[in-house]
């Protein structure tokens, strides 16, 4: 029954006995989930492309419909994996998200039913995300494993060595497509893993493989990074070339949310003295800022999401962000915020062996962000940036030439590129009743 109906005819009911109706509709504000006990909502989604689609997010706001604990999503009568996620860690969950198989120009619709009790229903993993303290005294654990696992670690700025806390030196996170991890220090760069199959593997490799994975078709580290923006760091700009994310009071890495279907991990800094980029030579030194980088990994993707928060506006800021320039790499740019090389190198002393490693690489930022696109120099292919008010958004992706899956060559790379970016501003169209 729609819930206006249903407090519509209790209002009447209580009238017939006398109650007064506003002493009703106060305690029903008071106590919403009276109104919102089970709620059926359909979900309509439309691909507009010529094109098929899989694994579509669709991000379900849930603020409208009072507190869900559980949630079931149907397709024709076929129960669809969904996810329950509480974004600000306060024991209530904000969105819901499940994934949308769409043929050309198809449109389906979907029944979410919003739970009052229960438990999020279990569904078999698409992603994984982790994060495992350093140093772990186990020697029943193979040589490169540790199992110290936490899902926050916050370090003071003036921490001597941040690098080496976590076993694989920061959070790590995957898809069946990729695997990244986020280096804990003021670079906070992107390092990458590369696969052969479709498969999640971090579990079990932790970012090290080890000889019996590797002969079973594991992959491995891929790229060296160095100081650069390995893929897609966002840094800040001092007028003439990137800055690490330097000094800063604290800075926090930890997991939103480990799956099924996406996983959400946060690098937050506190009192980041972020360079104003010569922007302002009335005011050079401005105001410390907080700094929330929030990436959310989708199943079934090998592009990831960056979110980049502020505590307040700064547009009076300049930013940096970009890719690493491999070492002999062939870059591609359309000048309209997507820019992406084809390269190969030695991969980081850490990999199983020095084979060199062949990778495509590229950042997607939307155009009202550009300032400038930077020549590229030894080290990177760099954007500067602006953020207009307190957040922005971008997107990166890679791919190995190791995958039996993926692109083996710089053409096949590049004309992939400007397929997806179609598919990024050709978005569903979403309606709700």
């Amino acid at each position: 029954m729609n819930w206006f109906i249903y407090v519509k005819f209790a209002v009447n009911k209580l009238s017939n006995l006398n109650m007064n109706k506003n002493i009703f509709l106060l305690l029903l504000t008071c106590c919403p989930l009276a109104v919102f006990a089970n709620r059926t909502i359909t979900v309509s989604v439309t691909n507009p492309m010529n094109i098929a689609r899989a694994d579509v997010p669709i991000i379900i706001n849930l603020a409208p419909y009072g507190t869900v604990c559980s949630a079931l999503v149907t397709q024709n009568g076929q129960e669809i994996p969904c996810q329950l996620d509480d974004l600000d860690k306060n024991e209530t969950f904000d969105e819901l998200c499940f994934l949308a198989d769409l043929d050309k120009k198809e449109k389906k619709e979907y029944t979410v039913t919003l739970l009052d009790e229960g438990e999020p229903r279990p569904y078999p993993a698409r992603v994984y995300a982790e994060m495992v303290l350093a140093n772990t005294k186990d020697k029943t654990l193979k040589k490169n494993q540790q199992n110290n696992y936490i899902e926050s670690l916050t370090a003071r700025g003036d921490a001597a060595y941040t690098y080496n806390v976590q076993h694989h030196h920061g959070v790590d996170f995957e898809s069946e497509l990729n695997g990244i991890r986020i280096y804990f220090d003021e670079r906070q760069t992107l390092d990458l893993y590369g696969k052969f199959k479709k498969q999640l593997e971090l579990k079990e490799t932790q970012f090290y493989t080890d000889e019996d994975q590797k002969a079973r078709g594991y992959g491995d580290d891929v790229l060296w990074v160095g100081q650069t923006f390995g893929l897609g760091a966002f840094r800040g700009w001092d007028g003439q070339q990137p800055t690490h994310v330097k000094p800063v009071k604290t800075r926090t890495q930890r997991i939103i949310s480990y799956g099924p279907l996406r996983t959400i991990v946060e690098v937050i800094d506190q009192g980041w003295q972020a360079p104003s980029g010569n922007l302002s030579p009335l005011n050079p030194k401005l105001s410390p800022l907080n700094m929330t980088l929030r990436y959310v990994q989708y199943a079934g993707h090998r592009d990831t999401d960056v979110e980049v928060m502020f505590n307040k506006d700064v547009s009076d800021y300049r930013f940096s962000t970009g890719i690493i320039n491999v070492k002999g790499s062939e870059e591609f740019s359309d000048k309209h915020g997507l820019r992406a090389c084809w390269g190969t190198d030695y991969p980081s002393t850490d990999t199983l062996k020095w084979k060199r490693e062949t990778v495509g690489l590229a950042v997607l930022v939307p155009q009202q962000n550009i300032v400038s696109e930077e020549p590229a120099n030894k080290d990177n292919y760099t954007y500067v940036l602006k953020v207009n008010g307190r957040q922005m958004n971008y997107k990166v992706t890679y791919t190995s030439a190791n995958e039996t899956f993926g692109y083996h060559s710089a053409k096949e790379w590049f004309d992939y590129l400007k397929a997806w970016r179609k598919e990024v501003e050709s978005p569903v169209v979403i309606t709700i009743r």
